[in-house]
């Protein structure tokens, strides 16, 4: 049973991914507008109509903007934790379905999602593992600081991981930024370096590890060749998978679970 996951976009202006088996089509995220929203998912080949579920990781804009109307207007379930809900002003049971951490969301036969918590800043974040029918499993997982035991005994034997590359170490401490928010972002509640996210990977490889994507990658503190070069850096000859980068603008490619090379999608917004 296969599982494909796409990334409609990732950064600081907005995140989605689509993952979808041959019946249930499932949106981690929909931190875009409406009108791009339905533009992504069109060059993905989707029909908005045909989204199933909205999960929304967290209540930051980037990661939720859209969520609400999205779920309304396709009548797709919307779920979230209930942080997240009252942050958001959202009404539980009416406008949302609120799950705790490490609660399984049984979507459909083909398709379940666990929550896993991450530590974020001023959010009850969580990363998302799905597993279809035949218990095959991918990850979504951004904005922490750090990854905890618990999130790594879940990614271990995950099929693809989708993971952030935030920031260069070098380019954050040399940037434009505050100081205040250097730390912030650099902290346990903040986001992951390249580094840190090169050193992750490298406990979860595994032979049947086929995909990796480095996503939520900062515009100014960071840029696709020195995360990706840090990464392979690392990972080097024990990983013969796919390295790709979601950027800004998605949708770029697909992975399918089990298969190394990526499906390029032509059209880009």
């Amino acid at each position: 049973m296969g599982l494909e996951i796409t990334h409609l976009g990732s950064g600081s202006g907005g995140n989605s991914t689509l993952l979808a088996t041959e019946t249930t089509k499932v949106l981690v995220d929909c931190g875009f507008s409406l009108r791009q929203m339905e533009l992504r998912l069109a060059l993905s080949g989707v029909d908005p109509q045909s989204i199933d579920a909205i999960v929304v990781s967290h209540h930051h804009s980037d990661h939720s903007k859209s969520a609400v109307r999205a779920s309304k207007r396709w009548q797709a379930d919307l779920y979230s934790n209930l942080e997240t809900a009252m942050r958001l002003g959202w009404q539980p049971i009416s406008e949302v379905r609120t799950f705790e951490g490490l609660q399984r969301l049984e979507i459909s036969d083909e398709l379940s999602l666990l929550p896993v918590p991450v530590p974020h800043e001023d959010a009850e974040n969580v990363a998302i593992i799905a597993s279809n029918g035949d218990g095959r499993r991918a990850a979504v997982v951004t904005d922490l600081g750090e990854a905890t035991v618990e999130l790594m005994r879940h990614l271990a034997g995950c099929e693809h991981i989708s993971i952030e590359a935030n920031y260069d170490p070098g380019r954050l401490l040399a940037g434009p930024y505050p100081e205040r928010l250097k730390r912030r972002i650099s902290s346990r509640g903040g986001h992951l370096s390249n580094p840190q996210t090169a050193e992750i990977l490298v406990e979860l490889l595994h032979p049947d590890l086929k995909s990796i994507v480095l996503c939520h990658l900062s515009e100014k503190n960071n840029a696709p060749h020195l995360a990706e070069s840090e990464v392979l850096l690392q990972i080097g000859d024990r990983f013969n998978g796919d390295l790709s980068i979601s950027t800004q603008k998605g949708p770029e490619f697909s992975h399918h679970l089990g298969q190394s090379e990526p499906e390029w999608i032509s059209s880009v917004v």
